[in-house]
């Protein structure tokens, strides 16, 4: 039987390419079932997979979806990613950008800790 890599930045690359994928059980299965996710500093959003499918599949609904990696340092089982993420807001297509950590205990997401800021519409074609 083949495992998957289990380092922190393995399963946090494989989190984003299953969000990238809008693959809910793919991105639901790199984090532990009690994980939670806060917003900076201390918001709890969600706490273990049953609160985070339906943020997640509400997430997935949108067209214009996608992360994009622009930095991310691994400090032992913690990672911090900054991305660009393309969303479909109700005025249009846009961006934000996003600080996430991530915390990796045994090959899983324990908590996910983010920062989104800088919300911006795409120039529209005239």
């Amino acid at each position: 039987m083949h495992t998957l890599p289990t380092s922190p930045e393995a399963v946090v690359q494989r989190q984003l390419d299953a969000y990238n994928a809008r693959d809910l059980d793919a991105l639901l299965a790199t984090y532990a079932p009690d994980a939670r996710q806060y917003a900076l500093p201390a918001t709890l959003l969600a706490t273990g997979h049953a609160e985070m499918r339906p943020r997640f599949a509400t997430r997935f609904d949108e067209p214009d979806l996608h992360a994009h990696l622009l930095q991310r340092a691994v400090m032992g089982n913690i990672v911090i990613d900054h991305e660009v993420v393309s969303r479909t807001f109700p005025e249009g297509p846009g961006k934000v950008d996003l600080v996430a950590i991530y915390e990796v205990v045994d090959g899983l997401i324990h908590s996910q800790t983010v920062q989104v800021s800088n919300q911006r519409l795409d120039a529209q074609a005239a």
